[in-house]
Parts: C-alpha cells; structure tokens; sequence
C-alpha cells in the first residue's frame, strides 16, 4: 500500500480569499516503509505572507521570488500523488488551498487524483478525546522526536506525521512489517507473516467476567431451545 504524508505552507489562511501556498511536503511510505521517495517544493506565490504566516514558517517574498509558480509543477505533484492514500493532518485546510491551486491551474480537484485522504487530526480526536491533538501534541504524547521544529516546514512535517502515524496506528497493522514472504493468490500478492518473532500478551477472563459469559450462553441456550453447540459440548 502506497501512502503519502502531506503539508503545505501557505501566505495565510484563506484560499478564497486569495491566500496561497508557498511549499509543498510529502513523505512516502509503501508497506509502512520510508522508502526516501519525497517530494519537496516550494513557490512563488505572487504576494506576500501576512505577518502571522510568516512567524509561522519563515519563507519571506525573497526567498520566493525565484521559486516556480504552483501551475509549473502541477504535473509533477499529480503525477506523485496519483492513486496513493493521502493522510494529512487536518486535511480540509490543505485540500482547500490544494484544490483552489489546482483550479487556477485548470486541473480537477485532488480526489479526483488520489484514492483516498485520510485525516489525522479526526483520527486523534477519535483516539484521545478532549485531548490537545496538534502534530506537536502528538509528537510529545507518542514519543516521536520534534526538538528540530522551531518553525513549521512542510517536509518537516510530513516526516512527523508520517511518524506519528505509525504509532497511532501500531496496534491495527504493524503486522504487516517486516514479514518477509510473499505469495501470489488470486492475481494479488499475500504477505506470509511469521507470528513466532511477536510477543503476544495474553489476557484471561476474570471470575466476573466468566460467570457473565457463563450466563449469557445459558439464556441464549433457552431461547433457541437447547440448540446452542457450546452448551451441548458442555454437558
């Protein structure tokens, strides 16, 4: 599975307001694997940052002013993204400003290139409610090293959120690291996973917990009539 972890910079806060974007990060990860295949841009926006975007990241009308035009590179930044997951961290900010950049540029919307987005900052709040859930809060509560980010950089932060991600997101898929084996089924290719390496915690049923499981097969058993299998092996 191709994924890949975006940010943008931008002048300001509004892209309906003519606000624009200045850099471009992404950060690719194939079978939750860095694989060093990133993207990194930055632009010439044709204005100037307002002054609290500017303390944000630093990317003054100088340093920009040789950089390309969003509309020079939108080939190259599609043709990156195509058909990857895209996971951002809160992801309607950066599609808003991406699609009205591509729109000036007379491309479709960005789902329209991509399989999927997924947000992070919705996944967090789901995970750790009523929580602070910036990338920074992140970064301090899942142990990911930020001591670099003095100013917001979008490679930069792609590369923390991709981390972040994977932490999050350990629990559900780090199986499929490091496997080692493939095999071809149906046209598809099938990791092998060797559980043998995995310390497995095993949890068993306390007394409350048994008599409650106990008792829930008892009353399904007499509902159906003595039909339930459990309760025949049982007896």
């Amino acid at each position: 599975m191709r994924q890949i972890f975006l940010d943008t910079e931008t002048t300001g806060l509004y892209a309906e307001q003519g606000d624009r974007v200045v850099e471009i990060g992404c950060v690719e990860l194939v079978n939750r694997k860095l694989t060093g295949n990133n993207l990194h841009i930055y632009l010439n926006p044709g204005r100037d940052s307002h002054e609290e975007a500017l303390r944000v990241h630093g990317l003054t009308t100088e340093f920009l002013r040789d950089k390309p035009k969003f509309e020079t590179v939108a080939e190259e930044f599609l043709a990156y993204v195509q058909d990857a997951e895209i996971i951002i961290h809160n992801a309607p900010f950066d599609i808003g400003f991406l699609n009205v950049e591509l729109k000036r540029a007379g491309k479709l919307p960005l789902k329209e290139h991509v399989a999927s987005v997924l947000d992070t900052l919705a996944l967090a709040k789901e995970m750790f409610p009523g929580k602070r859930n910036s990338l920074d809060a992140l970064c301090s509560r899942l142990e990911v090293d930020n001591s670099g980010r003095t100013l917001h950089g979008a490679l930069l932060d792609a590369e923390l959120l991709a981390d972040v991600y994977i932490n999050m997101t350990r629990g559900q898929d780090a199986l499929l690291m490091d496997s080692g084996e493939q095999e071809e089924r149906g046209g598809f290719t099938v990791e092998r996973i060797d559980l043998r390496g995995f310390d497995l915690q095993v949890l068993s049923a306390n007394q409350q917990e048994l008599a409650a499981h106990t008792d829930a097969i008892e009353q399904i058993n007499k509902a159906s009539g003595g039909k339930v299998i459990w309760a025949q092996e049982a007896a």
